[in-house]
């Protein structure tokens, strides 16, 4: 090995920087058996292999890495014949998963850079005319694997046995200074594969990192790239980007950097309308719930944040409704209006939407508060998420607080109590139709006296 300038760090002989963990306050035991165990194997085998990707970055940050991923030089075919447990995967990019009970390694082969076998490459790397890339099973050296990463902090080589990492691309000098940097080119990269853009907001977000300038700047003008992302990984991503406990975060640059009309045209429109006020808040107060909750370790669902993004033009054609229809049915034309036209930039599975409109459907129930309705209403069984929703709504005052209040108190007391608070009501509407039918009567005599005249 050589040395760089800086003589606490050596360089080996496929010019990658060595960094030892013992330098680094970093806690091995923090690594799962079951990834330590697949870089064992397939070393064993005489193949190279490595951890690689968030799992390092997130391990020198001290975080806990939500899953680990191995990159090697052995075939997709060769791994899987060595493991058992596993399974080949992908199209785009062919991967091979290897099961632990509930856990999942990722394992993928050595990227090249496409500019070998000339049959290999036409069979194996496609290129759409806007550069995205299409199909990259093209397989090369670890040095060519490191430059086809997308940033610098996410390709660093971690070797559990030696206890180092290996860097070619400077990932490390960027880690320690929580800076942001795509390998290569932005523009072409961000071409090559647009989900970089979001990519981008999301870990600038996640690690508090700062976006390098040139890394930066494309951004706000290539958004429209998204439209060519299969909806499936592009809705994958938005969980993503909302689900990692930055959400609020995440929402506000994603306006900034004009993405949010690529993936939620109708939220952006209306919130560059005046008057919008109480959508911003509506939309700030479900963001930083899903982030609170996240912190908490609490379960969250994503169709109730999805839920307040799209109530706004909900809320706007019921508000604007013809007079003779009823607020149920405004609500029932409008969701679908808005569905058909999210769908246009990212069609919501039904996993989603069907939750969905269950919360939006339930709000109008809300103004029942006699009878048995309110009875019914608490059994829903979306009744929680719904009582939520209007919980913010009432804290934007969309609604009357007295409502929300009215809804809190309901679910506390005891069954004889919630009688009670609707046999009053119920009263009161029985002594209106008990004056109505007097009323009737008495004009229905009336009528027949004068007939009789």
């Amino acid at each position: 090995m050589g040395s760089t300038d800086d003589a606490s760090i050596q360089v080996n002989e496929d010019g990658f920087r060595v960094h030892h963990l013992s330098e680094h306050d970093f806690n091995l035991a923090s690594i799962s058996p079951n990834a330590i165990n697949v870089v064992h194997r397939l070393k064993a085998q005489g193949h190279q292999a490595y951890l690689v990707g968030g799992c390092v970055r997130d391990l020198l940050l001290d975080r806990e890495p939500k899953d680990f991923d191995v990159a090697t030089s052995a075939l997709p075919e060769e791994v899987r014949q060595l493991f058992r447990n596993s399974r080949l995967i992908g199209r785009r990019f062919r991967l091979v998963h290897i099961r632990f009970g509930r856990e999942i390694i990722e394992v993928a082969t050595f990227r090249g850079s496409g500019s070998g076998d000339k049959r290999q490459h036409e069979s194996s790397h496609k290129i759409h005319e806007d550069g995205r890339i299409l199909r990259d099973n093209v397989y090369g050296s670890m040095d060519e694997d490191a430059v086809r990463r997308d940033f610098t902090v996410n390709a660093l080589y971690l070797d559990p046995e030696a206890e180092i990492v290996l860097d070619r691309v400077c990932g490390m000098s960027d880690h320690q200074n929580r800076v942001l940097r795509l390998i290569g080119q932005p523009e072409e990269r961000y071409r090559e594969d647009p989900v970089r853009l979001l990519r981008a907001i999301r870990f600038a977000s996640k690690l508090d990192f700062e976006i390098e300038h040139e890394t930066l700047q494309p951004i706000s003008t290539l958004g429209s790239l998204l439209s060519g992302v299969p909806q499936a990984r592009l809705y994958e991503e938005i969980l993503k980007l909302f689900l990692s406990g930055h959400a609020r975060k995440t929402f506000d640059d994603l306006r900034r950097y004009d993405l949010l009309k690529q993936l939620f045209p109708q939220t952006h429109q209306l919130l560059t309308e005046a008057g919008q006020e109480s959508l911003q808040q509506l939309i700030s107060l479900a963001l930083q719930s899903t982030d609170s909750r996240i912190e908490q370790n609490k379960p969250v669902t994503a169709y109730f944040l999805f839920a307040a993004m799209l109530w706004g033009g909900i809320e706007k054609a019921v508000r604007n409704r013809p007079e003779s229809e009823n607020e149920y049915l405004a609500t029932q034309t409008a969701m679908n209006e808005v569905l058909r036209k999210q769908a246009h930039a990212v069609a919501l599975p039904k996993r989603a939407t069907i939750p969905m409109r269950e919360v939006w459907t339930l709000q109008p129930r809300f103004q029942q508060k006699r009878g048995g309705k309110p009875h019914r209403l608490l059994e829903h069984p979306r009744f929680r998420a719904a009582y939520d929703f209007i919980l913010l709504r009432a804290e934007t005052g969309a609604v009357q607080p007295e409502l929300a209040e009215w809804w809190t108190r309901f679910q506390t007391v005891s069954a004889a109590q919630r009688r009670k608070m609707t046999q009053t009501n119920q009263r009161r509407l029985l002594r209106r139709k008990a004056a109505s039918r007097s009323l009737s009567d008495e004009q229905g005599s009336v009528v027949s006296k004068s007939g009789d005249a």
